[in-house]
């Protein structure tokens, strides 16, 4: 009866926001600012202590000033998304993921003892019709498939948990395009969001995206068309020219996917990059650092430690007042900061693989747990996950959250104490072999990174979701 009240209560909750984000979207172009301030009302229960009054404020200042950086980035987005698309969004992502999901997730880490995700991340298929130079994916060719019933499983037990927001990743997602459909369509009540190389993309596609409403991409690219090619094969440049295109005309919410290398790492900051992306339609985008994941990895192509010091400034200017460029950056290693560090091990994110293992993080093949046996939260309990959360933060400053990057001898130590083994679908790789490739990174790095943190400003953040609170103080 508990949970049949609960389900009640929570189409009662829906239908009701659904029917406030009905009333302000068609508010939008005669109202702007008053719809997005009843937004800002309607949220304010759901986030309750997780933001201050003068935060509130300060969003709601922002609303009122129509010349303000951001919200003329806000205003782009509300006038060229899809109607049903951007209803989809208020209500997925807005709605069931950041307000009533983060309240759930909350009440389960206290209830379970354990880590509950924000969002979950995993592979539909290790099959890619790319060979990018340096990457693991690449090389597990197509022997590895999660069903759509394992796909099911995921989303459905992630729900009850109150996960809302799925990330799809692969190999290449769109080579199962069409479970991927059926299963938008099955949960439309949550927010998937695919990481692509773009090549699948066509207009038929793009038409059930608009029907459906609740699909975004992230559209790997980097930089020019040399540097873009040199590592992901001849004509890709151009394919995701072709499916910015698209999605643009038809309205759909995307943004991008960027791995800065040490070859790349100018081209895909540069002014006149980051402007043609935003004039394509690209409203915001991933940065991730290269990581020498597995044995056929290139360390080589690790960013010099100036190098990360320059993508760190670089990437905080774009954000801030003084740049123009309508493109907000974030920045996986570097912007740590925001978010307390290390996000993996279910702490805010996992990653299940193509052959159904849960490993901590997109970028650390090891486990424990496999979906095909275990559910979602016996996963989030599985040994490997639960030193995750012993230990997190790694590094009180969160310029070096990784431990694997920046920790490799804590990574080392999670991975024997659990008996965690390797995932690397096509050659299994030692965790000493792995560490090793970042002992000297890592050494090199941590005067740097000790520089920057202590001249840098920090602010408490409100909420850490540390399991360690004595030991482990809300640093930002």
């Amino acid at each position: 009866m508990g949970n049949t009240t609960g389900s009640f209560t929570h189409m009662a909750q829906r239908k009701a926001a659904e029917a406030i984000v009905d009333v302000t979207l068609s508010k939008i172009r005669k109202d702007r600012e008053r719809a997005l301030l009843q937004i800002v009302d309607f949220a304010k229960p759901f986030i309750g202590e997780g933001i201050s009054e003068a935060q509130f404020d300060k969003v709601c200042s922002m609303i009122r000033d129509p010349e303000n950086r951001w919200m003329k980035v806000v205003n782009r987005v509300l006038d060229e998304t899809d109607p049903h698309v951007a209803k989809m969004a208020a209500l997925n992502l807005g709605y069931e993921a950041f307000l009533r999901g983060t309240k759930t997730i909350r009440k389960n880490r206290e209830k379970y003892q354990c880590n509950i995700p924000w969002l979950i991340l995993f592979d539909p298929t290790s099959a890619c019709n790319m060979h990018c130079a340096g990457c693991w994916s690449g090389t597990y060719g197509h022997k590895h498939n999660l069903s759509f019933e394992d796909m099911d499983k995921i989303i459905t037990q992630g729900k009850e948990l109150g996960v809302y927001l799925y990330m799809l990743t692969g190999g290449e997602p769109l080579v199962k395009k069409k479970e991927i459909l059926r299963l938008a369509e099955k949960h439309n009540d949550v927010e998937f969001s695919i990481y692509t190389n773009s090549t699948l993309i066509d207009d038929a596609f793009c038409e059930e995206v608009v029907r459906l409403g609740n699909i975004t991409f992230q559209l790997s690219i980097e930089g020019t068309p040399e540097t873009n090619d040199a590592r992901r094969g001849e004509g890709h440049y151009e394919a995701v020219m072709r499916a910015m295109d698209l999605l643009r005309a038809h309205g759909i919410l995307f943004g991008t996917s960027i791995c800065y290398t040490r070859t790349n790492i100018e081209a895909v900051t540069s002014d006149a990059f980051l402007r043609m992306i935003a004039e394509k339609g690209a409203r915001f985008g991933f940065y991730f650092h290269y990581m020498p994941v597995g044995n056929n990895a290139v360390p080589e192509l690790m960013p010099t430690v100036e190098q990360r010091k320059y993508i760190i400034e670089r990437l905080r200017y774009v954000r801030s007042e003084k740049c123009d460029i309508p493109f907000f950056p974030m920045d996986f290693q570097n912007d740590g900061e925001a978010v307390g560090g290390c996000i993996a091990g279910g702490r805010n994110y996992f990653h299940i693989n193509s052959a159904g293992d849960a490993e901590p993080c997109v970028f650390i093949h090891y486990s424990n747990a496999n979906i095909h046996d275990s559910s979602v939260l016996e996963i989030l309990r599985s040994p490997l996950f639960m030193e995750y959360r012993k230990g997190q933060p790694f590094n009180e400053n969160h310029l070096r959250p990784c431990p694997m990057l920046e920790n490799p001898e804590l990574l080392r130590e999670m991975v024997h104490r659990t008996g965690a083994e390797s995932t690397d679908l096509e050659s299994p790789e030692s965790v000493e072999h792995l560490c090793g490739k970042c002992e000297e990174y890592a050494e090199h790095w941590r005067a740097q990174a000790e520089e920057i943190w202590q001249r840098s400003p920090h602010r408490p953040a409100a909420y850490t979701n540390y399991a360690r609170r004595e030991s482990k103080p809300n640093t930002p």
